[in-house]
């Protein structure tokens, strides 16, 4: 046996490695789960500094991104706790310049896009989940540390307002809704 075969991986390798081979797809992730990319990148950073920020020893390349990935959603989620205080008391809406799209696939990436972006933190990261990593109900439970019950409603409430949202985004496209 070498030297290396002996020798747990180092956390630096590990961390280089991960953002050389998984980054892409972490970001995604990230964006997926908070719909901004800046948002995404910041999820992102503060995942990995958060898993390796104790020098740990000894991940493999997947161990390490299944904690990337955790971290991420645990950093949204608590993000969305502190900022939904203040929803409810900020009545500010921005809305992103968006440059018309003759492609009907960009219109509903991007109906798709905006509907994600009103649902609550919990509600999205049920959908990611579900959706995005494919997990079954029993797993986003265990993930997100909630009952099945919560996760069905979550799931069946953000589906129903990005439903109901979507078809009055199309009702007001076709002009069939006025006010």
């Amino acid at each position: 046996m070498t030297e290396t075969e002996n020798t747990p991986a180092r956390w630096e390798d590990v961390v280089t490695q991960l953002v050389e081979e998984r980054g892409e797809a972490l970001t995604r992730y990230a964006y997926l789960i908070s719909g901004n990319r800046d948002d995404a990148s910041d999820l992102v950073h503060d995942a990995l500094v958060k898993t390796f920020g104790r020098l740990r020893n000894g991940f493999t390349i997947s161990s390490a991104e299944a904690y990337v990935r955790r971290a991420i959603l645990n950093t949204y989620l608590d993000r969305g706790r502190r900022i939904s205080r203040w929803r409810k008391i900020a009545h500010l809406t921005v809305e992103p310049d968006i440059h018309e799209s003759a492609d009907a696939e960009t219109e509903t990436r991007i109906d798709l896009q905006s509907q994600l972006m009103k649902l609550r933190p919990r509600e999205r990261a049920c959908l990611v989940l579900r959706y995005y990593e494919d997990l079954k109900v029993d797993d986003i439970a265990e993930t997100l540390q909630i009952s099945s019950g919560a996760v069905k409603r979550y799931l069946s409430d953000a589906l129903a307002r990005m439903a109901v949202g979507l078809d009055r985004t199309e009702a007001q496209s076709r002009g069939g809704d006025h006010g």
